[in-house]
């Protein structure tokens, strides 16, 4: 067993564990990171980007579909499933490589391959051959897709995650969606568009992450104008049928080629061997920290990333990550750190964006608060482009006026949403907002139209 004795351990080489790599770095050289999976973070491999390069891929086939509506004839779409998979797996491979280079550009003093597990709270052991001695510890492990053990057994090899799909070397004929999340949304409709038989399954009324009721009811109205949604299919069976599946939802038996778990994601903890540590844990065995300086308790072990719980996010994690980083670098010289205003983005179509605090959080939190909305129906840029989808809910505090929240279902959220997420963390006002420039015709205009709405209710006592 060798051994190794350093100032800084970082448990995962993902985009949390590089960020911190680097932060602890600054404060000195006795810096490791240890991963036992393969470099590149889930993002590039799984996650973000080859999502949406199908989602691209999906894109350009609507729009070449749809093209008569403006009058342009473009005969038959044509989706070859074989280049569209390829694209995707060669795009993938060339953002996977750029992280990859990153990592094995570092010395080989501070990397170390393979599965790490406590020992101690200052001691790791890695796989059987080394045992690392490190004065501060970071965890970075990321999460993993959670699959329920009943429907792995149902549908055997017949049941995919998300990191197969960017595998395929060609598209399915038919794939069922299991769960109503972020990632189960993009990648059915991407897949419908593509020309796979769809259906997606929700063990609730609820689809993807809107919190507001009324945005809430728009999104299942508006995505299943498009998609075969099966809400409330609380009591959802598999049964396999030779080189399909069979899902059961009351008397409706559908078969499929494939079935998609993407009923969200869970923290990997497991193997650490958490129970060796003082470490204080959370009722889901998650360790309790603070966010704002990534410290466990007040131990000298740090956490970031999706592997928290909290913001499963990659901008989020590469902030975590320098957070403790830097802490684990510079210990025992805690420092707290600013966080970023949340903002959130669904790369479906309508797009969909959360910004500040949502509906949920504020009514939770007993903010007096109003709101103010717009439709995307008849917003003149909206239906220009034929993007008239969707509505805008704002969100003001009474009494200081300042703007703290959005919600939104409809064209260029991802970009709306920067602009409001901006304007939230630097303490805007909805006068102040309103006081900024709004170019003609423009989507912005929509939400000109929702912060008036807004204003006005702010005058106004509930």
């Amino acid at each position: 067993m060798n051994t190794l004795s350093v100032d800084v351990a970082i448990i995962g080489a993902g985009t949390a564990g590089m960020s911190a790599y680097r932060a602890a770095l600054a404060h000195t050289p006795g810096v490791l990171v240890v991963e036992g999976g393969p470099y590149g973070t889930t993002c590039a491999r799984v996650g973000c980007m080859p999502s949406k390069l199908l989602i691209a891929a999906a894109e350009a086939a609507h729009a070449a579909s749809h093209a008569g509506a403006f009058g342009v004839n473009a005969g038959p779409v044509q989706i070859d499933g074989a280049a569209v998979m390829k694209r995707v797996r060669d795009e993938r491979d060339r953002f996977v490589g750029f992280v990859t280079d990153t990592v094995e550009h570092w010395p080989d003093a501070h990397r170390l391959r393979g599965h790490a597990r406590f020992v101690n709270q200052h001691t790791l052991q890695v796989d059987d051959h080394t045992l690392v001695s490190a004065r501060r510890i970071v965890i970075a492990t990321g999460s993993s897709a959670n699959v329920p053990t009943t429907w792995r057994a149902a549908a055997g090899d017949r049941l995919l995650i998300n990191d197969d799909v960017f595998a395929w070397q060609t598209l399915p004929k038919s794939v069922a969606v299991l769960g109503a999340g972020v990632i189960a949304l993009e990648l059915a409709q991407a897949l419908h568009r593509l020309g796979v038989r769809v259906r997606l399954y929700g063990r609730s009324g609820r689809l993807g992450p809107l919190t507001d009721p009324a945005l809430q009811a728009l999104t299942c109205k508006v995505f299943a104008q498009e998609l075969a949604l099966q809400m409330n299919a609380k009591d959802l069976q598999l049964r396999r049928d030779g080189d399909a599946v069979l899902v059961h939802v009351g008397d409706d038996v559908q078969r499929f080629e494939w079935v998609l778990a993407a009923s969200g994601r869970q923290p990997n903890l497991q193997g650490l061997d958490l129970a060796r540590t003082n470490l204080p844990l959370g009722p889901q065995g998650v360790p309790l920290f603070d966010p704002h300086t990534g410290q466990i308790g007040d131990s000298t072990v740090f956490i970031a990333g999706d592997v928290n719980g909290e913001r499963e996010i990659l901008h989020e994690a590469a902030d975590e990550g320098r957070i403790a980083g830097d802490n684990a670098g510079r210990f025992p010289h805690v420092h707290r750190h600013p966080r970023r205003a949340p903002l959130a983005v669904v790369f479906s179509d309508p797009q969909i964006m959360t910004a500040g605090h949502s509906h949920a959080a504020l009514t939770q939190a007993g903010t007096d608060f109003a709101s103010g909305t717009v439709s995307f129906e008849d917003q003149g840029r909206s239906r220009v482009i034929r993007k008239n989808k969707g509505a805008l809910h704002v969100y003001g505090e009474r009494g200081s006026g300042r703007f703290v929240g959005a919600e939104m279902l409809g064209p260029a959220a991802e970009h709306l949403g920067h602009l409001l997420a901006w304007s939230i963390q630097r303490g805007d006002t909805v006068q102040q907002m309103l006081d900024s420039p709004f170019y003609h015709p423009v989507i912005e205009e929509g939400l000109r139209t929702a912060l008036r709405d807004l204003h006005k209710a702010l005058q106004t006592r509930a």
